[in-house]
């Protein structure tokens, strides 16, 4: 599940009409019938777009690539003009659970509300959000289209005209509850990588998910993911080494080993001096640096021997 964003190139305004952001919804909607999505929610604002995707065969990169390309293809070839539409590629933040999906979808629905384009009492007038076509009932809706977890979460509420009442008067509740939206993660709704626990974040970097660790660590993440990733081959270096925290803690700071350990990590990971000081008890930074000074310079043997059993046993990224 995934809470994807784009913008328009240079933040400019593609989706300046309603003609516009009706053929960007009807590129969505195709892509989700070609690719098999459930769309959860989405909003077509001036210059962006937010989409709430579960992807039950695993084909976001290539759904995304089809719809931005053919929506680009065909907003050039109608305006007569060429280039990059979108700011990108696209931004794609994983979702842990259910409850945080939820919580994206009451994001995402009331997104015109905080742009101040429309007011909660008149948000299903915003004709470009799936909350319009939650509003209007069933008649003619894309079948793509799935209000059952943002519902079942409002007490159960079913997709009837009561439930739809129900909802929209939870939302009108809910924009003025500036606490809840807090609580719900609103003002990081779009930003990070992953949303959700730590554990949850150590799976996906720990699960064969090459593409995602590949992206934490070129940059694309925060520095918490970077953290979760330096963690597990902090780790796999001690394990190498016959070494554990507790050995940090008791030998000595310039200790030829952490020299190694902090120096693998450097080269391989791009690990923050002060982050791996930390963790393996080795001091100031201005001491470390002096200490892979001495080992670039050949004058620590003790250490470039366990930099090469570090070489040889440790891969560089274990996804």
């Amino acid at each position: 599940m995934y809470h994807v964003i784009n913008r328009g190139n240079y933040r400019s305004w593609i989706f300046e009409d309603d003609a516009s952001k009706a053929a960007f919804e009807k590129c969505l909607f195709e892509a989700c019938e070609e690719y098999g999505w459930i769309l959860h929610a989405y909003c077509v604002m001036g210059n962006h777009f937010h989409l709430a995707l579960e992807t039950p065969e695993g084909n976001l990169s290539a759904g995304m690539r089809w719809l931005q390309g053919t929506f680009g293809m065909r907003y050039n070839r109608f305006r007569k003009e060429n280039g990059h539409l979108f700011q990108g590629r696209f931004k794609s933040i994983l979702v842990e659970d259910a409850e945080r999906l939820t919580w994206l979808c009451h994001y995402i629905h009331l997104n015109p509300v905080r742009a101040g384009i429309v007011g909660v009492g008149t948000l299903g007038r915003y004709r470009h959000s799936s909350y319009r076509w939650l509003a209007e009932g069933k008649r003619g809706r894309p079948s793509c289209l799935e209000f059952g977890v943002a519902l079942d979460a409002c007490g159960g509420l079913r997709d009837g005209p009561v439930g739809r009442r129900k909802y929209r008067e939870y939302l009108s509740w809910l924009v003025e509850d500036e606490p809840r939206q807090k609580t719900m993660l609103f003002d990081r709704m779009s930003r990070g990588w992953a949303h959700g626990s730590k554990e949850f974040k150590s799976a996906l970097l720990e699960d064969g998910k090459r593409e995602t660790a590949r992206r934490v660590l070129e940059g694309g993440a925060d520095a918490e993911a970077k953290e979760i990733v330096w963690e597990s081959r902090l780790s796999a270096c001690l394990k190498a080494l016959g070494k554990s925290f507790e050995d940090a803690e008791s030998e000595a700071k310039s200790a030829s080993w952490k020299v190694a350990v902090c120096a693998f990590m450097r080269r391989e990971l791009g690990c923050r001096i002060a982050w791996i000081s930390e963790r393996l008890n080795m001091g100031s930074g201005a001491g470390v640096s002096r200490c892979l000074k001495r080992l670039r310079e050949g004058e620590n043997p003790g250490a470039s021997r366990a930099l090469f059993i570090l070489k040889s046993k440790v891969k560089y990224c274990p996804f």
